[in-house]
């Protein structure tokens, strides 16, 4: 059937029975998408953000340093030639500003802000089973209703703050990078504390470094990372790259993680060590997650090559840190360098070689309570401080959907079905919550955001056509279907020494409310983007046997 042709059908017609055909909660990446697919088809569909303005994550995360660790050119949106040709990336990777700007231009572009509903954040989801829709209660108690939800509401989008005793006491400034404030914050010869030492902080701390009179980093476990190796765009090159994206998007469509970066396939073994050494040293001068990616497999899978691999990265961090006992403290001792995400940096390790940063082994002489006038630890020693950043991580994956209240079929919350981890099918459905399509949600295929996001989009969007076509107005994952994606998903697992990280990926270091601590949640589908994608397309090929309709 023609997109016209779907356009004409249930579709394109008026729902006066609900107010919105479809609904996506979040104006982020994976929403600002989904709704160019829907309108063009002619959909009465409308977008929610709890935000004041688009954006999701790049509209929050305004902290010193922001960006994303995707080579630019990889990270934009594919699916016009007409923005692929108009928009001029200015770095190799676009700090926060320039991403939050890109995505108006899109949003503007496309005439999308007027199907966007800002200030709206999402409460509870419930579904009315005799009517097959949804009703969704915003925080102002206002109420929409819609045939179909696509949650769009991000990976990384609820912050976790530590609940350290006297936190509410502090008479300085204080805040989760998330919520760092979108005025400047003047730190000139402040004294800051940066408690945790993670992707974001590791983004954060050199920058901060540059402005504070001291800053103090409490480090509870070291973190493995690598050069971003960030540079200016010329003219010249950008137009290499404009006349490259088929290239670019077609090494992305092929590499497991979503970027150009393919993995050397030579093998281990048939590889002198000089030879390895050699590879290393260029990646790890060259730019983004080469280093990882674009590294030899069996790092991920076999303990002996990830640990000589490991040795190598804890060699270059000694020779970027002046004092040897400090560099020790920075290397991680509890896992290899790449069997979890790794976080890129830009002057991290050299920020310790100043003289007005200090690291606290938070380790060794944990934080005991926050004071009015700053933190206490337990060798009895009171810090002074006047600004903290609790840059204490993120409730991954299923963090935001914990925070609605979605009721499926029999009132059974997904909350509880999701209590021991995430159970889903393709990582886009869930059997007992009809009509709800998740866009990068937990399980589906962990590669370069926007890459996922189009994945899922472009599999989301025939799905509804499907039904419309169909004349169907509900659909589901079976249980059976259900139960065989979650076996798979842990198959995925096995091979990969990621397995036993103690991760936000894997969840066995979760300290969260209703999080098992030591237990693995199936947060990622393990097996790549070519794997995923493939087998979202068989699924679509062959009618969605994993679906029922009615």
């Amino acid at each position: 059937m023609t997109d016209h042709a779907v356009t004409e059908s249930r579709a394109g017609r008026p729902t006066p029975d609900v107010d919105h055909e479809v609904v996506i909660v979040g104006a982020g990446v994976a929403g600002i998408y989904q709704i160019k697919r829907l309108t063009d088809l002619g959909v009465d569909a409308m977008v929610l953000d709890g935000n004041a303005d688009l954006g999701g994550t790049w509209y929050m995360n305004r902290y010193p340093g922001a960006r994303f660790d995707s080579e630019s050119f990889t990270y934009g949106y594919s699916f016009s030639e007409e923005l692929l040709g108009e928009w001029d990336w200015s770095e190799m990777f676009s700090p926060q500003p320039e991403t939050l700007k890109y995505l108006e231009y899109v949003v503007d572009k496309f005439d999308l802000r007027r199907h966007m509903r800002f200030d709206s954040k999402v409460e509870r989801m419930t579904f009315d089973e005799d009517r097959d829709t949804w009703t969704l209660r915003l925080e102002d108690g206002s109420e929409i209703t819609t045939h179909y939800i696509i949650t769009a509401i991000g990976v990384l989008s609820i912050p976790t703050t530590p609940t350290i005793e006297g936190m509410d006491t502090f008479e300085g400034r204080s805040f989760h990078p998330f919520h760092w404030p979108h005025e400047p914050v003047d730190l000139a010869g402040k004294r800051v504390a940066v408690i945790g030492t993670g992707a974001t902080a590791i983004q954060i701390i050199p920058e901060v470094a540059k402005e504070a009179g001291h800053l103090t980093v409490f480090q509870r476990r070291p973190n493995w990372a690598a050069p971003l190796n960030n540079r200016p765009i010329s003219e010249q090159e950008m137009d290499d790259i404009r006349a490259r994206y088929d290239e670019i998007f077609a090494a992305c469509a092929r590499s497991p993680g979503g970027f150009e970066h393919e993995p050397d396939r030579r093998g281990w073994d048939n590889v002198p060590r000089e030879e390895r050494v050699e590879l290393w040293d260029r990646l790890y001068d060259g730019p983004g997650f080469g280093i990882w990616l674009q590294n030899f497999s069996e790092i991920f899978m076999d303990a002996d090559a990830n640990a000589e691999f490991s040795d190598y990265i804890a060699a270059r961090i000694r020779q970027r840190v002046d004092d040897p006992e400090l560099a020790e403290k920075l290397i991680p001792r509890d896992h290899g360098f790449g069997i979890q995400r790794v976080p890129l940096e830009t002057g991290y390790f050299e920020a310790y070689n100043r003289d007005n940063v200090t690291l606290h082994d938070a380790a060794e002489n944990p934080i005991e309570r926050v004071v009015p006038t700053g933190i206490l630890t337990t060798d009895g020693v009171e810090h002074p401080f006047d600004v903290i950043v609790y840059a204490t991580g993120f409730d991954a994956f299923t963090g935001a959907f914990d925070r609605i209240d979605i009721q499926g079929r029999e009132g059974t919350k997904l909350r509880s079905k999701w209590a021991d981890g995430p159970i889903t099918y393709l990582g886009m459905l869930v059997s007992g919550f009809p009509n709800l399509l998740m866009l990068a949600g937990p399980q589906i295929a962990a590669t370069n955001f926007p890459r996922a996001c189009e994945t899922a989009v472009d599999w989301v969007t025939p799905l509804l056509e499907h039904m419309w076509a169909e004349g169907h107005t509900r659909f589901e994952a079976t249980p059976d279907a259900e139960a065989a994606w979650v076996e798979h998903v842990a198959a995925m697992y096995e091979p990969f020494l990621l397995r036993k990280a103690k991760s936000w990926i894997t969840g066995y270091n979760s300290n969260l409310d209703g999080h098992e601590y030591g237990k693995m949640r199936l947060n990622i589908y393990n097996g790549g983007g070519p794997k995923y994608t493939a087998r979202i397309r068989e699924e679509a090929q062959e009618g969605y046997p994993g679906l029922d309709f009615s």
